[in-house]
């Protein structure tokens, strides 16, 4: 599946990931447990004390310590003090990144257990893609840059995997169990049109109160005050930005809630209907959806009108899928092999009807026309930069990609195309909600023991 469920991006810096293996945290249970044990003579009783409280959350097997926790709130601190975002309290920002390196953790956890993993060469190809996205010409002067901005790059480099895994989760997981009806895309469309042709587009911030899976009414009352306090707040002319980074659940909390520019084809209706109301600098009220509780800013608004003529790529494709058992390099080899014997007079499609792993091989690789936003970034990069009857290779999350254009044209936005774009800005909240859903059971499913308070 290389056809893409856009979503926002909603990223900030990863948890700084330094698992410790069980036995320390059943150490540090032990610890808890029995702490009447005496320590030997010669060991200060305070720097005893300071071992056995290192641990501030136990995640099934594995455990955060206050060490972790301390290096990152560091980080975290520099980096809303360079946004210019005022600082939460220390303790309320605490317990938010707490959370946080929890989701991370458990997510880490989950891809260990199923198989996902990312090697270190589609590692570096990913942080040189951010260093050429950030204008550095080469690596070493991205590396040189963060480090004197004092950030670790070891850890940088971990913080990118797991950036990708949790990427990778989120696809497998989520986006590719998405089910979006006829009557869904039709109900779309019927708005759209009331709206007539001209589009506007949002800039938004947020802050999401999660509500547990299953919640009890006590729960559930438990995040509406949260959120209503966080309004409370804004009334009063609080920063947005300090109230969503002490506030909010999602991921984006500790950019300010910025989410960026989103056509409003890709706003749910419940808060497109809210949003159409306010002006530039106003927020919503508290809105509910499946996820929890929101509140939505309103940073600016703008016009922009739909193209009526789109550039259409007929493309075909070989993908050879990583795994456990088919590493990067492996996989990497398998389709510059195809490449050379394609190159030599072999048959592009019966090399796909072969060694093809996609669900288009028995097709021959033939993807149809590709529509512009249809496929993931990677691929699209690679795909427009070739003229018809060229091949190239393309690296994605999905492994390594054979494509070859086979023509190009340019045509109206046809009804087939307007039902295909209405799916994917249905896909865009609907893997939102759903995947706030899956982080949800994934919590539910897991032993965490918080030791935080415990250690203050």
């Amino acid at each position: 599946m290389i056809f893409r469920m856009a979503f926002p991006a909603l990223i900030c810096c990863a948890a700084a990931m330094h698992s410790a293996r069980a036995a320390d945290a059943a150490m540090a249970n032990q610890a808890q447990a029995a702490p009447a044990i005496s320590a030997p003579k010669k060991l200060d009783p305070q720097k005893q004390v300071a071992v056995i409280d290192s641990v501030v959350a136990v995640v099934n097997d594995d455990v955060i310590t206050r060490q972790e926790l301390d290096e990152h709130l560091r980080m975290v601190v520099r980096q809303l003090q360079k946004q210019g975002t005022p600082l939460p309290e220390p303790e309320v920002l605490e317990k938010q990144i707490l959370e946080r390196m929890i989701n991370d953790m458990l997510q880490t956890q989950f891809a260990k257990e199923s198989g996902v993993r990312v090697d270190d060469t589609q590692l570096d190809l990913a942080i040189t893609r951010i260093a050429q996205q950030n204008k550095f010409s080469n690596l070493a002067e991205f590396r040189a840059r963060l480090e004197a901005d004092g950030v670790d790059f070891k850890k940088f480099r971990e913080e990118i995997r797991n950036e990708i895994i949790s990427t990778r989760l989120r696809e497998r997981e989520v986006e590719s169990k998405l089910v979006i009806s006829d009557t869904e895309v039709d109900n779309y469309l019927a708005n759209k049109a009331k709206m007539g042709g001209e589009t506007e587009e949002f800039h938004l911030a947020h802050i999401l109160v999660v509500v547990p899976e299953q919640a009890s009414a006590e729960k559930i009352q438990a995040a509406r005050n949260k959120a209503e306090q966080a309004l409370a707040q804004l009334k009063g002319n609080a920063d947005f930005a300090q109230v969503a980074a002490g506030t909010s659940d999602a991921k984006d909390a500790l950019k300010g809630g910025d989410i960026g520019w989103l056509p409003g084809d890709r706003i749910p209706p419940v808060f497109m209907s809210e949003l159409q109301h306010l002006k530039p600098g106003q927020t919503t009220a508290v809105l509910r959806s499946p996820s929890g509780f929101h509140i939505l800013k309103l940073v600016e608004k703008r016009s922009s009108n739909a193209p009526a003529v789109i550039t259409q790529t007929h493309a075909r494709h070989i993908l050879i899928k990583t795994s456990e058992i088919v590493p990067e390099a492996e996989a990497r080899k398998r389709i510059m092999e195809i490449k050379q014997l394609i190159e030599n007079g072999a048959d592009f499609a019966e090399q796909a009807k072969r060694y093809s792993q996609d669900g288009s091989a028995q097709q021959g690789g033939d993807l149809d026309w590709v529509s512009p936003g249809q496929t993931v970034t990677e691929f699209e990069e690679v795909m427009d930069k070739l003229q018809p009857g060229m091949i190239g290779v393309a690296q994605t999350q999905f492994g390594w990609h054979l494509i070859q254009v086979m023509e190009r044209r340019n045509t109206d936005v046809s009804v087939q195309q307007q039902r295909q774009q209405a799916r994917t800005a249905i896909g865009t909240f609907k893997s939102d909600e759903q995947y706030q859903d899956w982080l949800r059971q994934l919590r539910d499913h897991a032993f965490i023991e918080y030791r935080l308070e415990k250690n203050q």
